[in-house]
């Protein structure tokens, strides 16, 4: 796992001072010994590299304790020195190290995918992504981003690749389990044209309307945020699990949960609206670009805002 945002400024802060403190002799064993300079990183990048690599984790003992020499030494002897410099190299571009890597790690790499996906395309597909993205082709605020820079030399960089695909692949499941239950909400509108029942007249959207409005004002905080964060903003059960600071299957238990109660409650305001059991079921199979209804308003709103703030770590 990615080490805490926090954690990682607070290592940058005393960096200049931990550096100063450290044996040099144990610097120069950790260069002489990591092939570092073979791929053009400088001492500075490699001890830099280092540090980043130490505070990130705290030198393997648990949050606050402060590291000794000895433990920081035993730290930077355990882990993988010549993968975590052949990674940074890579994002920083050497075209050298990534000659090695691609030669290294490719073939590897398609063999894991194969695995993970059990399927030979989809694997070398789930692959090429992953590949595509370590090599930086991915942007954010105008920069190529490699996510290579978030291996920290614990454990084998083969074994992150591994850990990495497999999460891809989890990700990718999962984003198609979110459409297939959002077509299961709405009845399976992807049903042939000639099985679609006949689509709600004026009344019954107005009713529709009302009854979605109700049902997800009626949901507390909390089901609104994983709504909101799950189906609107597209962040993963990983990635809200964060937030809430609880478990994935949590969060997964949670969503389920009031995706199905809202679906629920829709059918039962719709009922109490005059609509019998067979025409609500009917009304929930409208299309949704008939609607008028602003679910990023009633999801989205300062309650939800003051909610997941109040959740974040």
């Amino acid at each position: 796992m990615a080490p805490a945002e926090s954690v990682a400024s607070a290592a940058e802060a005393e960096l200049p001072a931990m550096q100063g403190a450290m044996d040099g002799r144990l610097l120069d064993e950790l260069w002489c010994t990591s092939d570092a300079a073979e791929w053009g990183l400088e001492r500075d990048d490699f001890d830099r590299i280092l540090f980043e690599a130490g505070t990130a984790w705290n030198f393997g003992l648990s949050e606050g304790a402060a590291p000794t020499e000895r433990q920081q030494a035993a730290f930077f002897r355990g882990l993988c020195l010549g993968d975590l410099v052949l990674a940074r190299a890579c994002a920083a571009g050497d075209e050298g190290a990534w000659e090695h890597f691609i030669a290294r790690c490719r073939q590897p790499l398609i063999r894991a995918a194969i695995a993970i996906t059990g399927s030979e395309t989809l694997g070398r597909e789930l692959a090429d992504q992953l590949y595509a993205e370590l090599y930086g082709l991915n942007t954010r605020d105008g920069e190529r981003r490699c996510p290579l820079l978030s291996y920290r030399g614990r454990g084998s960089l083969m074994g992150w690749l591994r850990t990495t695909l497999a999460q891809r692949h989890v990700d990718h499941l999962r984003r198609s389990r979110r459409l297939k239950s959002l077509d299961e909400t709405v009845e399976e509108m992807d049903a042939p044209a000639a099985e679609i029942a006949p689509q709600p007249h004026a009344r019954a959207l107005s009713q529709l309307d009302r009854a979605i409005e109700d049902a997800l004002r009626g949901r507390d905080a909390e089901e609104r945020y994983l709504l909101a964060a799950y189906y609107l903003d597209e962040q993963t059960l990983l990635q809200i699990a964060r937030v809430l600071g609880v478990h994935e299957a949590t969060v997964s238990r949670k969503l389920k949960r009031a995706t199905e109660d809202t679906r629920k409650q829709v059918l039962r305001n719709l009922e109490r609206s005059g609509l019998s059991r067979r025409a609500a079921v009917e009304a929930l199979g409208a299309d949704p670009r008939d609607l008028n209804v602003n679910l990023k308003k009633l999801l989205q709103n300062s309650q939800t805002k003051a909610f997941k703030e109040q959740a974040a770590p």
